[in-house]
């Protein structure tokens, strides 16, 4: 395909995976209303087949399961041979796991990063030698603003997003001068099905925790929601710029919490520095 595709506005390709509800569908119908086309994917097939109803040809549901790397290559090369490119190729899959650090287990934990991190890892690689051969191609990710501060409770939901963050900024750096773009999006809070019982796991309780635990769901209901649906325009300038941003926020609260958390290592740093520098030893 000619090159000319990277940068037009519309028309654009894209691969969305997680599309059967939240963001993923938000953003699948949005591209789709406006004149993209889509390969949606999703775990259950039958979540996203009234798309192809109410968009033909320019919808393609497949069955993906990112925990499946069968899965994950034969999605991305069906999608790729059947619109003939890829311009966007959008990580959304996630789930949360509710537990404090001590309560989660070791297979709840691996579980959750295979679907968080490694899933969308294997997407990557899948898609990059299309892209590569492409000459272009723009690769996002569906972080959180809790990739850059924590929550207790939901810690190791955090820490997934961390690594997915610096995962996505080594990635931007390496393929850069391949003509491949990278962004994470990074929304705050946001009245989607991601606080669902499909979209949540529940480690097993310990009774020492049950009242914070409580205190801590009673805070997060009482928190202010964003509407999802104002999101797309946002997503569609990052995707239709010439040089997108390595990452963008979504919502008018995160900014202020990420500037007030980076100030607070910055002054403990600073406070600690003369350690710090004392430690760097004798130079040889």
């Amino acid at each position: 395909m000619e090159h000319q595709n990277d940068n037009s506005t519309t028309g654009k390709v894209w691969f969305i995976t997680g599309a059967s509800r939240g963001f993923g569908r938000v953003w699948a119908e949005a591209a789709l209303k406006r004149g993209d086309k889509v390969a949606a994917t999703a775990r259950k097939l039958d979540s996203i087949a009234g798309l192809k109803e109410m968009y033909g040809e320019n919808v393609l549901p497949l069955e993906l399961d990112v925990t499946n790397h069968d899965q994950v290559n034969s999605a991305v090369t069906q999608a790729h041979a059947h619109f003939g490119r890829l311009d966007v190729v959008l990580n959304n899959a996630g789930y949360s796991l509710v537990g404090t650090i001590e309560e989660a287990s070791a297979d709840e934990v691996r579980a959750m990063y295979e679907t968080n991190v490694l899933g969308p890892v294997a997407v990557i690689q899948e898609a990059l030698p299309l892209l590569r051969k492409q000459g272009y191609g723009h690769i996002l990710g569906t972080s959180s603003n809790l990739g850059h501060v924590v929550l207790p409770v939901i810690g190791y939901y955090c820490s997934s997003k961390w690594a997915f963050e610096a995962i996505h900024e080594s990635l931007a750096l390496e393929v850069k001068a391949l003509g491949i773009k990278v962004t994470t999006i990074e929304p705050g809070a946001y009245a989607t099905e991601f606080g669902s019982q499909e979209s949540l796991k529940f480690a097993a309780g310990l009774d020492v925790y049950g009242d914070y635990k409580a205190q801590f769901f009673s805070g997060l209901r009482g928190m202010e929601r964003g509407d999802p649906n104002a999101t797309p325009e946002a997503l569609f300038k990052v995707v239709d710029a010439e040089n997108p941003p390595l990452r963008i926020n979504l919502g008018s609260n995160n900014l202020p919490w990420v500037r007030t958390a980076y100030a607070e290592r910055l002054a403990t740093w600073e406070e600690w520095d003369s350690v710090a520098v004392a430690a760097q030893g004798a130079s040889k």
